[in-house]
This record gives structure tokens, sequence and C-alpha cells, in this order.
């Protein structure tokens, strides 16, 4: 439609401009004539180039009309990756719910932990609106977590040494880690780790790694002396 109104306002301002000269100067039949053949050309011209036009615009509405709308490709892409939309809006809810207890530290660390691992598996995690939050800074908040251990506490009793509270289940389950006991506690006890009394209170802090397995490989080397 627009090429058409072009066109005609093209081929009126030609005949306006035709009828100036023509005014302005009396023509030969001669000179009239070369002067239409003339406007016929470029009417031709044109008609020529309306018609492209139209035809680009046909071919436009056609091309627009066999492609997919933004919510039909973002569906498509779900579906590739075993979603729908319901389950992205469902997933956005869980990273955003995760990032919350990660800042506010909702302890235990090991389950947070455990809600990262678990959406890194979903594939929706590959979607460019998630993976850099799920992949990248949610295990860097993480990372940066210092979990402070709470305080473990043993009520001495009758009969108990650091020995044997060490190789509790509930503490080290390792009586070669006595030692740590001793250290935290040398305050309380004394001089003589032996010594020992029903009530008092021992702080049991946690081993590290390195102090873990210097005790586990104690107790995997540990021969006790043969009986006769």
């Amino acid at each position: 439609m627009k090429a058409i109104k072009f066109f005609s306002v093209a081929v009126f301002a030609l005949l306006l401009t035709v009828s100036s000269f023509a005014q302005q100067k009396e023509m030969t039949m001669e000179e009239w004539q070369n002067e239409m053949n003339s406007l016929n050309q470029k009417k031709n011209t044109l008609m020529t180039e309306s018609q492209k036009l139209n035809s680009d615009i046909t071919n436009l509405k056609n091309m627009m009309s066999s492609m997919n709308t933004y919510e039909d490709c973002m569906n498509q892409l779900y579906s590739s990756l075993g979603g729908t939309k319901t389950d992205v809006d469902g997933f956005r809810k869980a990273v955003n719910e995760l990032e919350r207890q990660i800042r506010d530290k909702k302890a235990p660390k090991a389950d947070r932990q455990k809600d990262l691992d678990a959406l890194k598996a979903n594939k929706l995690s590959a979607l460019p609106e998630f993976f850099d939050k799920v992949h990248n800074q949610l295990q860097r908040m993480l990372d940066n977590w210092s979990e402070v251990a709470p305080e473990v506490v043993h009520n001495v009793v009758k009969g108990d040494c650091l020995w044997c509270i060490a190789r509790q289940k509930q503490y080290y389950g390792n009586g070669f880690a006595w030692p740590k006991i001793y250290e935290a506690n040398r305050s309380v006890i004394g001089k003589n780790p032996n010594l020992i009394y029903p009530n008092q209170k021992f702080t049991i802090p946690a081993l590290t790694d390195s102090e873990k397995e210097m005790y586990d490989k104690k107790m995997k080397n540990y021969k006790p002396a043969p009986t006769n």
C-alpha cells in the first residue's frame, strides 16, 4: 500500500512539472513527444520499483507468519532440557531460596551443599539465566562460608579415662586421639593426664583432617602385646 502511494505521488509530481514547464514555454510537437516519452520511461521505472517493493512486503509478511514467537522459542528450549515453563519457574524459585539460605548461613552447611549439588545436576541449570549463579556464584558463597562447629562438652563419670573418652563413637571413635582432649583441657586436668575425676567437664574439640589421618594410621598400625 505504501509503495502504491509513493508511485501516485511521484507521477503527480511529474505531471505538475510538465504542466508548469508547458505554461512557461510553448512546446513544439516534437518537444512534447520527447517529454512524454521521458515521463513514460520514468513511470515504467517507478512501476517496476513499486512491484518490487510490494513483492518484498509480501515476502516479509510470509516470513513473519512462519516465524515462531519468542514464547514458542523459549518453550522449545525448555523442552530440549526436559522441562516446561512451569518447571523453569519452580527452578528459579529454588535457586533464589537456596541463595537466601546461604546468605543467611542457615546451617548445616553440608545440607546447603547437597541442595546446590542437586540444582547443578538439573539440566535446567544450563540455561543462561541460571548457569553462572548455580555453578559459580553460589558455590563461591558456600566455599567462603566458615562454619563454626558447636562446642561439645563431656561430663566425666566414674571409670572414665582420656583414652576411653576419645574412643567413644560420638567423639573420635579412636582412643589414640586422647592427646587432643588433654591439650584442650590441660588447665582442668593438670600435669598428669591419667588423673581425671567425675563431674569434670572436658571440651571435645574437632579433629583436623591431618590429625584424623594421623590417629587413624596409629590405630591401624597398633598391634597389642601378645598374652601368655
